[in-house]
């Protein structure tokens, strides 16, 4: 497949795997579950995007992440499971794990889809990062995914532990000034640097005219969330 049509830097599935440390001896399946439909519609040497992954991925996460929940939580009712593994597998989140490895740097998109932030839409990198579980579990089966995701996991339990939840801090940052009478946050980005597959943001949240916190990420969502965890903190809203 040439990934450079369309686009322009766009990890090979051969480097991402190496970077990852992934073990998958068919690494057409990698490439298949980087090739959004955008790809396939104008290259005709694309034979399949990753919809069906993402279809077998999805469940393959519900099912890790129910029992990590289960396993880690022993005193958690059906129910505070229930909710905290939707926490986990929401759109949002799954889009900051992406965003943690550079996903959105090795997918195959149109050249429309590229232009327009397609590397950077959550619900892009949320269906890509559950397409490469799939693509894992097919090529190497269950262990292997579970090797991979874990650490993403073990990552968010002290979160859990800390607020009984998953609450995204642009949310809560909403709530604390909608509690104190304030305008809604507003965001503003400050830069974007380096090349499509290794983008930089930088971001920093106001409340009226005054900047509270900043933000970095591979994303301008998690740099936004960044930039929420930082005005949390000066706030004392914690």
């Amino acid at each position: 497949m040439d990934t450079t049509q369309g686009y322009r830097e766009v990890e090979t599935p051969r480097a991402l795997a190496k970077r990852l440390g992934i073990e998958m001896d068919d690494l057409r399946l990698l490439s298949r579950a980087l090739t959004h439909r955008s790809y396939l519609n104008e290259n005709v040497d694309a034979l399949e995007d990753n919809e069906r992954l993402e279809f077998l991925g999805d469940a393959v996460l519900d099912f890790l992440v129910g029992a990590w929940l289960y396993n880690r939580f022993p005193e958690m009712s059906e129910g505070e499971l229930t909710r905290m593994r939707s926490a986990l597998v929401r759109t949002d989140q799954l889009a900051e794990f992406a965003d943690e490895i550079n996903l959105g740097g090795a997918m195959c998109l149109g050249r429309g889809e590229a232009e327009n932030g397609g590397r950077e839409r959550p619900a892009l990198l949320c269906a890509t990062f559950e397409a490469l579980i799939g693509a894992i579990y097919l090529g190497s089966g269950l262990g292997e995914v579970q090797r991979f995701f874990d650490p993403f996991l073990n990552g968010m339990a002290h979160q859990i532990y800390a607020s009984g939840g998953l609450q995204d801090p642009k949310s809560s940052l909403q709530e604390w000034t909608q509690a104190h009478g304030d305008g809604a946050p507003k965001y503003r980005t400050i830069s974007a640097t380096g090349p499509d597959h290794e983008k930089f943001f930088e971001i920093e949240v106001l409340i009226g005219d005054k900047v509270y916190g900043r933000g970095s990420g591979h994303s301008k969502q998690a740099a936004a969330k960044a930039a929420a965890r930082e005005a949390i903190i000066a706030l004392g809203a914690e």
